[in-house]
């Protein structure tokens, strides 16, 4: 099914070949999961060109490939040897991942005319997930959310935010995650207002904002979740303002469906933010999408376009952030739906005093 939709797309771009070199593309066309290979696709062949340490690996996860076996030197030539071969005409290859050197390899080995520039060949088409793909998410939604509470109870006055995040990350690899997607977020006290604050060596003290920012990685695919704590007591103001990101989530979660723009997406959190004085506060979309990477299009965002679509797994987090206060996020990730979403975070986001 993966080929045949890329497949399709080659055929709208006139193009009788692509390669793909990107990891994530790679491994979402092939199933291969090694660090080094590239495919070569056409109409009526699939190939992978890999190494000698790959070799069985790949012939294993990638089946639906003819395994190419790479003599040794640079990784580009066998391609230029497969495409000469083949007498391949229009080679579309990833615009935005393919660096100058390689670019400018198989320009002199093939000419400027066969190479035809695609940015986003194959991320068009990973942005719908099937329903093996939203499982992994929610897989790596639910292994991140019984991390961070089993982490809960480390965080009190004296502990670290690199010790926090130590046994945050800890846990999601005894529950069977492959790796943490990205750099875990800790941000206390008045760091919480840096929207990526990642764990330093500050000291939790009481009556800080603790926001939490994290994500599993589950068999390649990514969850992502934060959460904001007040450790202590909470004062006025810090109920305050978690209220107003907290209603203006529920607000986005209500509203969010297929068939609107990122904007109108974005709107329903940004308004309440807005009206509540803080919309200077707000600075960045309102989410992103998420699969294999992290962060993937189309985005939340006050300058998206882009129709959201049902099979898109999409994050909701809006934050209003105090530089010299802190900050609040709060973010779920969701499945959307025709008429609306499905939630793949469960873990609660009342306020909660540590």
């Amino acid at each position: 099914m993966r080929l045949t939709k890329m497949r399709q797309r080659m055929a709208e771009a006139k193009v009788d070949g692509a390669i793909i070199m990107e990891p994530n593309n790679r491994r979402y066309l092939s199933g291969f999961t090694g660090s080094a290979a590239n495919l070569l696709v056409t109409s009526d062949q699939a190939l992978l060109v890999t190494d000698f340490r790959y070799i069985e690996q790949a012939t294993a996860q990638a089946p639906a490939f003819k395994i190419v076996k790479s003599a040794g030197g640079t990784s580009l030539q066998p391609l230029v040897d497969l495409i000469g071969g083949m007498k391949l005409r229009r080679v579309a290859f990833e615009s935005d991942y393919l660096v100058f050197d390689g670019y400018n390899y198989l320009r002199e080995a093939l000419g400027a005319e066969v190479l035809v520039p695609l940015k986003g060949i194959v991320e068009g088409i990973r942005q719908i997930k099937d329903q093996s793909e939203i499982e992994l998410i929610h897989k790596a939604q639910s292994i991140t959310e019984q991390a961070l509470e089993k982490t809960l109870p480390l965080i009190k006055p004296g502990v670290s935010e690199r010790a926090i995040a130590l046994e945050l990350e800890t846990w999601m690899r005894r529950l069977g995650a492959d790796k943490t997607g990205f750099d875990t977020i800790i941000a206390s006290g008045q760091r919480s207002s840096l929207p990526h604050g990642v764990a330093s060596d500050k000291m939790v003290e009481q009556g800080d904002f603790v926001t939490i920012d994290c994500g599993a990685v589950y068999q390649g695919y990514c969850g992502d979740l934060t959460r904001t704590y007040v450790v202590g007591a909470a004062t006025a103001e810090q109920r305050r303002i978690y209220d107003i990101v907290l209603q203006a989530q529920m607000a986005a979660l209500d509203g969010l469906k297929a068939g609107i723009t990122g904007r109108v997406g974005d709107s329903f959190a940004r308004t309440i933010i807005t009206e509540a004085g803080h919309g200077d506060q707000f600075g960045h979309g309102l989410g992103h999408c998420v699969g294999l990477a992290i962060h993937e299009n189309p985005r939340l965002s006050p300058a998206e376009d882009a129709v959201i679509q049902a099979g898109m797994v999409i994050t909701v987090e809006p934050g209003i952030y105090i530089p010299g206060w802190g900050g609040v996020r709060i973010e779920d990730t969701v499945a959307v739906t025709e008429n609306g979403i499905t939630n793949l975070t469960t873990i609660a986001k009342d306020l909660m005093i540590l």
